[in-house]
Protein backbone atom coordinates (compact mmCIF):
# COMPACT_ATOMS: atom_id res chain seq x y z
CA UNK A 1 0.00 0.00 0.00
CA UNK A 2 2.74 2.46 1.05
CA UNK A 3 4.66 1.25 -2.11
CA UNK A 4 1.69 2.19 -4.41
CA UNK A 5 1.19 5.55 -3.10
CA UNK A 6 4.70 6.23 -3.18
CA UNK A 7 4.61 5.15 -6.80
CA UNK A 8 1.76 6.83 -7.77
CA UNK A 9 3.07 10.25 -6.34
CA UNK A 10 6.61 10.05 -7.92
CA UNK A 11 4.52 9.65 -11.06
CA UNK A 12 2.75 12.99 -10.67
CA UNK A 13 5.59 15.09 -9.32
CA UNK A 14 7.10 13.53 -12.48
CA UNK A 15 4.16 14.58 -14.88
CA UNK A 16 4.40 18.10 -13.43
CA UNK A 17 8.28 18.71 -13.97
CA UNK A 18 8.24 17.90 -17.50
CA UNK A 19 5.68 19.74 -18.01
CA UNK A 20 2.25 17.05 -19.33
CA UNK A 21 0.35 18.52 -16.39
CA UNK A 22 0.33 22.03 -18.38
CA UNK A 23 -1.54 24.98 -17.10
CA UNK A 24 -5.31 25.34 -18.35
CA UNK A 25 -4.47 28.50 -19.84
CA UNK A 26 -1.63 27.28 -21.88
CA UNK A 27 -2.09 26.56 -25.78
CA UNK A 28 -3.45 28.44 -28.90
CA UNK A 29 -6.96 30.51 -28.69
CA UNK A 30 -8.78 32.10 -31.13
CA UNK A 31 -9.67 35.50 -30.44
CA UNK A 32 -13.04 37.69 -31.00
CA UNK A 33 -11.11 39.86 -33.61
CA UNK A 34 -10.62 36.24 -35.31
CA UNK A 35 -6.83 36.38 -34.86
CA UNK A 36 -4.71 33.25 -32.98
CA UNK A 37 -3.23 34.31 -29.80
CA UNK A 38 -0.49 31.79 -28.40
CA UNK A 39 -0.01 31.53 -24.27
CA UNK A 40 2.89 30.19 -22.99
CA UNK A 41 4.64 29.95 -19.91
CA UNK A 42 7.38 33.13 -19.93
CA UNK A 43 9.67 34.03 -16.09
CA UNK A 44 7.11 32.41 -13.86
CA UNK A 45 3.85 34.15 -15.39
CA UNK A 46 1.91 33.31 -18.87
CA UNK A 47 2.59 35.77 -21.79
CA UNK A 48 0.01 36.23 -24.86
CA UNK A 49 1.86 36.50 -28.16
CA UNK A 50 -0.23 37.03 -31.15
CA UNK A 51 0.74 34.68 -33.86
CA UNK A 52 -1.64 35.94 -37.11
CA UNK A 53 -3.05 39.23 -38.79
CA UNK A 54 -0.96 42.34 -38.81
CA UNK A 55 -0.20 41.90 -35.12
CA UNK A 56 1.68 38.90 -35.54
CA UNK A 57 5.03 38.14 -33.44
CA UNK A 58 3.57 40.71 -30.21
CA UNK A 59 3.25 40.27 -26.97
CA UNK A 60 0.16 41.46 -25.75
CA UNK A 61 0.00 40.62 -22.27
CA UNK A 62 1.44 38.29 -19.47
CA UNK A 63 -0.89 37.04 -16.35
CA UNK A 64 0.22 35.15 -13.30
CA UNK A 65 -2.35 32.25 -12.25
CA UNK A 66 -4.34 32.93 -8.83
CA UNK A 67 -5.60 29.49 -8.29
CA UNK A 68 -8.15 28.76 -11.00
CA UNK A 69 -7.76 32.11 -12.68
CA UNK A 70 -5.29 34.32 -13.54
CA UNK A 71 -4.71 38.01 -13.64
CA UNK A 72 -2.01 40.85 -15.14
CA UNK A 73 -1.82 43.08 -17.80
CA UNK A 74 -3.11 42.95 -21.39
CA UNK A 75 -2.55 45.61 -24.05
CA UNK A 76 -4.05 46.80 -27.19
CA UNK A 77 -2.45 46.06 -30.03
CA UNK A 78 -4.27 48.80 -32.21
CA UNK A 79 -3.06 51.45 -29.80
CA UNK A 80 -0.72 50.24 -27.40
CA UNK A 81 -3.00 50.96 -24.31
CA UNK A 82 -2.68 48.63 -21.27
CA UNK A 83 -5.27 47.27 -19.06
CA UNK A 84 -5.58 44.89 -16.15
CA UNK A 85 -6.49 41.25 -17.13
CA UNK A 86 -8.53 39.09 -15.86
CA UNK A 87 -9.05 35.31 -17.47
CA UNK A 88 -10.50 32.08 -16.59
CA UNK A 89 -10.64 28.47 -18.48
CA UNK A 90 -13.34 26.70 -18.94
CA UNK A 91 -13.17 23.46 -20.89
CA UNK A 92 -12.74 25.00 -24.37
CA UNK A 93 -13.17 28.76 -23.72
CA UNK A 94 -11.23 31.47 -22.48
CA UNK A 95 -12.66 34.44 -20.93
CA UNK A 96 -11.07 37.60 -20.88
CA UNK A 97 -11.87 40.59 -19.21
CA UNK A 98 -9.74 43.68 -19.69
CA UNK A 99 -10.37 46.38 -17.27
CA UNK A 100 -9.49 50.46 -16.60
CA UNK A 101 -9.39 50.83 -13.00
CA UNK A 102 -10.77 47.53 -12.33
CA UNK A 103 -14.26 49.81 -13.01
CA UNK A 104 -14.36 49.93 -16.78
CA UNK A 105 -14.29 46.99 -17.84
CA UNK A 106 -15.09 44.97 -21.61
CA UNK A 107 -15.05 40.88 -21.57
CA UNK A 108 -14.42 38.56 -24.71
CA UNK A 109 -14.58 34.84 -24.71
CA UNK A 110 -11.81 33.36 -26.69
CA UNK A 111 -12.06 29.42 -28.02
CA UNK A 112 -9.28 26.94 -28.22
CA UNK A 113 -7.96 25.74 -30.94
Amino acid sequence: MVRTLMLTAATVLGLAAHGIAADAIVGEWKATSGETVAISPCGGAYCYVVKTGKHAGKTIGKVHSTGASYEGEISDPDNGNVYGAFASVSGPSLKMKGCYMKVLCKTQTWSRL
